[in-house]
């Protein structure tokens, strides 16, 4: 079954929140190296679990696309939901990368 093109948007925003995440991940392990203060850690643990969120959503879009495939507003609506993810983690990469 082919995905439809909003579910297609949303596993590319979610594959662009990985990117992202990697990036934030690979910062605030070195900045744990140095610093060992326990933020830091809770930073790691957050990226962490949104890594996990977005590469098991990129599964899930394309192993059972048959679950959002019977409302397109549900679709939209998850592209919406990625997309402001997309935007939030955006902004935190542009703001520790300063």
């Amino acid at each position: 079954m082919a995905m439809s093109t909003w579910i297609t948007v949303a596993t590319a925003f979610a594959a662009l929140n990985v990117l992202l995440l990697g990036v934030l991940a690979t910062v605030w392990l070195r900045n744990y190296r140095t610093f060992k203060t326990p933020l830091i850690l809770g930073l790691l643990a957050f990226v962490s679990i949104l890594l996990i969120e977005n590469a098991a959503a990129i599964y899930f879009f394309f192993s059972m696309g048959m679950l959002y495939s019977g409302s397109p507003t549900a679709q939209q609506f998850v592209a919406v939901l990625r997309g402001l993810e997309f935007l939030a983690i955006a902004f935190l990469t542009y703001v520790t990368l300063q």
